[in-house]
């Protein structure tokens, strides 16, 4: 009998909370992942995150073992006791994976709900960043450094990206609290430039879509989007 396959690695599989995850932060769930890696993200969108990476590699099993047990009853194998031991373990593994996703769920439930709340809570606040603070606060989460020329004395930031952002847009951002320098360095070396919690969440809500439609509902599994429901 040949062997079990193995499970193919994959970025992220869809899992029933992802129709949430994008109502509450306006974002599909690829664009949360990148923002995550980037670093622009708060503790709790970070704290989200991270919870539904494991929720998604938990979901990932589970659809390993069903597939796995289609095929161990597709008729592809002989009918004999190798047979219903192998059916056995794998419903056993499904139980386990299961319950195993199923837990991750409700984990990444718990973290989402104080999301939603302010998603809420925040209709109607405050104005939000123009786009060229949102770009210069994009520039600093992927790293920046603050630089005096020894010559001329002017001040600027040097993003990672090679973005500079004048010395003047710099310190309006500081004086809102979005931004913080790591004054232990000296000026001339580079002063390390980085958002602070509320320059995280702000860029996080700035960069945020409206959400007016109703949430897509995941289809089951086996069935289309587009597949109309049958009449009875």
């Amino acid at each position: 009998m040949p062997p079990e396959p193995t499970p193919t690695p994959v970025r992220r599989a869809v899992s029933p909370l992802d129709h949430r995850l994008e109502a509450a932060t306006g974002h599909d769930i690829d664009t949360l992942w990148a923002y995550r890696d980037r670093g622009v993200l708060d503790e709790p969108h970070a704290h989200l995150v991270d919870r539904h990476r494991e929720l998604a590699k938990a979901q990932t099993g589970v659809v390993f073992y069903l597939k796995l047990l289609n095929r161990l009853s597709s008729g592809e194998f002989d009918v004999d006791d190798a047979l219903f031991t192998r059916i056995d373990r794998t419903v056993d593994q499904l139980e386990e994976a299961t319950d195993t996703r199923d837990a991750a769920a409700r984990t990444v439930s718990a973290a989402l709900e104080p999301i939603e709340a302010a998603a809420t809570a925040s209709m109607g606040g405050p104005s939000p960043l123009s786009t060229d603070d949102q770009a210069a606060l994009l520039a600093i989460a992927g790293g920046a450094k603050l630089y005096e020329h020894l010559l001329t004395g002017r001040m600027s930031v040097t993003a990672a990206s090679g973005t500079r952002i004048p010395h003047a847009k710099l310190q309006r951002l500081e004086d809102a609290g979005l931004v913080v320098r790591d004054t232990g360095h000296p000026v001339h070396a580079g002063q390390p430039v980085a958002l602070t919690d509320a320059g995280r969440t702000a860029l996080f809500a700035a960069r945020r879509t409206p959400t007016t439609q109703a949430p897509k509902v995941p289809a089951r599994p086996g069935t289309s989007p587009s597949t109309p429901a049958q009449r009875r």
